[in-house]
């Protein structure tokens, strides 16, 4: 590939994509019993939704300078333009540290040629808007063409998804106390967005039956040729029902193309077990 393609864990791309396009993944950092882990590295989802399910409460923090530092000045004599596409700065504060590193960096290699993005997305969106910028990347496209497609990618990106208990999202200052206890009580299963970075609650359904219905429902409404797209679904500890939803979506909007994985850790920790979303393009061009 003409283009190097970094980017961060918050990504929550398959193994298997991230090896095949040689992207490198910066990893988030996840607490579980104050004990600091790399994301993927040292902690994967499985463990840390056991954690969870036990009643562990689990922190993150945003890479480190140093962390980003190490990375950049890898590729600062590779022969060809880098691109850094950065979890939502809504939601982290890597962005930001990263657009740090890269004008330290720039004062002392300005021959150096990176690019800093924001995705203002998260997990599998994020990761979609990064897996189509490395197949465009991959075609033999010069570093204004790929960026081009993050930017567009970014700014259609959909992602519906649901939680099955508000109380991660409490513990993560998503919503208030009073709405976690309320919705435990009455099994709400709040349909949530992402909208210029930030989570977004699109609709309060009863029960996960209807609001993993609605969601589909809520595809069908926003997206463009889905049968043409490749559509991403992400789940913590559940892909029993991730298959079902895809069977759903193969069946009704002949779907082909599909990319499933588990919530990584540094999502994970805040949405909690039983997270289940679908990502894809509201515009395909």
């Amino acid at each position: 590939m003409n283009v190097k393609i970094i980017t961060d864990s918050a990504c929550d791309l398959p193994d298997d994509i991230i090896s095949k396009y040689d992207i490198d993944v910066l990893p988030l950092i996840v607490y579980m019993n104050d004990k600091e882990y790399k994301d993927n590295v040292d902690v994967k989802p499985a463990e840390l939704f056991k954690y969870m399910r036990e009643g562990g409460i689990a922190k993150t923090a945003q890479a480190t300078y140093e962390s980003i530092d190490i990375m950049f000045r890898k590729y600062v004599d590779c022969g060809k333009p880098c691109i850094y596409i950065a979890f939502s700065s809504e939601l982290s504060g890597t962005y930001q540290t990263a657009k740090i590193v890269e004008q330290d960096i720039k004062e002392e290699y300005p021959d150096f040629d990176l690019t800093v993005i924001d995705s203002k997305a998260a997990s599998l969106g994020f990761g979609l808007i990064v897996y189509l910028s490395a197949l465009t990347a991959e075609g033999g496209a010069s570093k204004e063409e790929v960026i081009d497609r993050i930017l567009y990618c970014k700014n259609h990106m959909e992602h519906i998804f649901t939680v099955d208990d508000l109380e991660y999202l409490y513990r993560g200052g998503r919503v208030s106390k009073t709405a976690a206890v309320i919705g435990s009580v009455l099994h709400i299963k709040p349909i949530l967005d992402v909208e210029d970075g930030k989570l977004i609650p699109v609709e309060k359904v009863r029960g996960r039956k209807k609001s993993i219905n609605r969601m589909i429902g809520i595809v069908e409404e926003r997206g463009d040729r889905l049968g043409e797209q490749i559509v991403a679904i992400n789940h913590a500890d559940d892909m029993e029902t991730a298959l079902k939803v895809k069977a759903k979506l193969e069946e009704k909007f002949g779907i082909k193309e599909f990319v499933i994985r588990d919530v990584g850790c540094a999502i994970g920790a805040h949405s909690g077990p039983g997270t289940l979303s679908i990502f894809f393009l509201n515009k395909l061009n």
